[in-house]
């Protein structure tokens, strides 16, 4: 009989998790040779676990196993020793928490984590090897793959999390809101806050002649697209990006620039921004510093929206899928680490994850910079202070997964403001998101956390789940986004490139 007795139960939940529920996956996967040596291995190292008196572990069902090596063994990891970038935001957290709390570590990995100084740089060592993943902004895969900047082909099997950004604007910006609009005077006035009474200000500029600059991180960052969307839906055009105009400033009326996050707030309190979109902890240093005030964050601009990534190049993955398993695996530890309540729904560990992350190595900010957003509550001003739970999320709500509809999403932005120069068919846009997110490893490495007992079946989408999100208006404007369509979800828009409307049956 090829499984022998409950001794096999990881090997033989694996199994059922790889070759059943998850049937058409790629050529990474684990095979059925694979699974009989490891079966083989698990049957020795129970034997000899067991006359040692070794420790015994509880399977998912409850029942006991004598030892996990072996299943750890079956992925034969090609690359233990790795080097991953990140930038300075507290959404790089998964990455350090995995290392920091040694998940890595119970995957035969040694891992280094190396702050990169802007998202260009991390992304061209990821290219060239220099690095082998990175904490990534969501659109960076999408945007190295289809050819936006630098092209190269990287892909994403985990999802880092949901929200974390804010919008700040200068103390000098906000006074003129609040003049434009009484209510903002209220100590904590009503939100979330559009842009419509920064439209104003905006129109004056213009008419002075005179430039409104505003940062965003990347030019394929959810930041520009966030901050774009919030000045859009109030009237205010951001500017199309096309093949001369690289800087996205066509027909642009608030002109928007690349800055480092960790930049952000002096380049606010120097003048030559007049407001950003950034993640954390750098909104709430501005409000630290008495420099800025942050008016809304992305959780009120698309709720539940995706940020981060950790991405790898396509040729990385397919000289190490099962090193990239092995990392997935500790990654989806750490994010479900970091969302772990108690049963009145406290966030039970962000704090020591605050510690973590001050560290120098680290985001390098104050602890009392970072806990205000990570613990779940988010300062606007002194006198506005929000609980806000959910602004930052890495594994509840299936945070970590990559969904094909957020990849859609990305690059219905895109052409929307022209960084996708010419039209596309509804299929390239399922096709391209096909082709970049890769669920089949996130789905082999939750099955293999499933069978060592780490975490449970009901935490990840169902096996007929097809990537695609429910349809949404969770937007400041409430409109309707369905990854089904792009076509008519790019055409619903005021402001933005148009799309003849047969390309959504092609």
């Amino acid at each position: 009989m090829f499984f022998r007795g409950h001794r096999l139960l990881h090997a033989q939940l694996l199994c059922l998790a790889t070759l059943t529920l998850f049937a058409g996956c790629s050529s990474n996967e684990i095979t059925l040779d694979d699974l009989e040596a490891a079966a083989a291995k698990l049957d020795k190292a129970n034997e000899e676990n067991a006359a040692a008196g070794g420790e015994e572990i509880p399977s998912p069902t409850g029942e006991v196993a004598k030892t996990d090596t072996a299943v750890r063994e079956m992925l034969n990891v090609e690359k233990p020793n790795l080097k991953f970038g990140f930038i300075k935001l507290t959404d790089c957290a998964p990455l350090v928490i995995a290392k920091e709390k040694g998940f890595f570590e119970d995957e035969g990995l040694s891992v280094e984590i190396e702050a990169q100084s802007n998202w260009k740089i991390l992304l061209d060592r990821v290219i060239d090897g220099q690095l082998d993943g990175a904490h990534m902004l969501a659109g960076q895969p999408i945007g190295a793959t289809i050819g936006i900047g630098t092209e190269s082909p990287i892909i994403t099997a985990y999802s880092l999390d949901y929200n974390g950004n804010g919008i700040t604007v200068s103390n000098e910006i906000w006074g003129k809101m609040q003049e434009n609009d009484p209510e903002l005077k209220k100590p904590q006035p009503k939100h979330p806050i559009s842009a419509a009474s920064l439209k104003p200000i905006v129109d004056d500029y213009k008419r002075e002649g005179k430039d409104f600059n505003m940062g965003m991180v990347f030019p394929v960052s959810t930041h520009n697209y966030e901050i774009r969307y919030w000045l859009a839906a109030s009237g205010i055009h951001p500017g199309f990006y096309n093949e001369q105009n690289i800087q996205g400033t066509v027909d642009a009326d608030v002109i928007l620039s690349v800055t480092p996050p960790p930049q952000m707030p002096s380049t606010l309190e120097a003048g030559t921004i007049l407001g950003y979109c950034v993640g954390e902890p750098w909104n709430q240093k501005a409000v630290v510093d008495g420099i800025g005030v942050p008016v809304t964050t992305n959780y009120d601009i698309w709720k539940n929206n995706p940020e981060k990534v950790f991405g790898v190049a396509d040729q990385w993955n397919e000289k190490y899928p099962n090193t990239h398993i092995a990392v997935v695996k500790a990654l989806i530890r750490a994010g479900k680490w970091l969302d772990e309540k108690d049963g009145t729904g406290k966030l039970i560990n962000r704090e020591e994850a605050c510690q973590i992350l001050s560290k120098k190595d680290y985001v390098g900010a104050d602890v009392d910079v970072i806990d205000n957003s990570m613990t779940g509550t988010f300062v606007f001003q002194k006198t506005d202070v929000r609980p806000m739970p959910e602004f930052n999320v890495f594994f509840d709500n299936q945070a970590s997964f990559p969904h094909y509809s957020d990849c859609v999403w990305f690059l219905t932005q895109m052409r929307r403001w022209g960084q996708i120069t010419e039209s596309k068919p509804a299929s390239w846009y399922a096709e391209t998101a096909k082709k970049i997110y890769k669920p089949e490893i996130y789905r082999t490495a939750s099955a293999m956390l499933i069978a060592e007992g780490k975490v449970s079946k009901d935490e990840f989408p169902s096996a007929d789940y097809d990537g695609y999100r429910p349809v949404t208006n969770e937007f400041i404007d409430g409109n309707a986004y369905d990854g089904r369509d792009p076509i008519g979800y790019i055409n619903s828009f005021t402001i933005g490139n148009k799309e003849d409307s047969t390309l959504s049956k092609q």
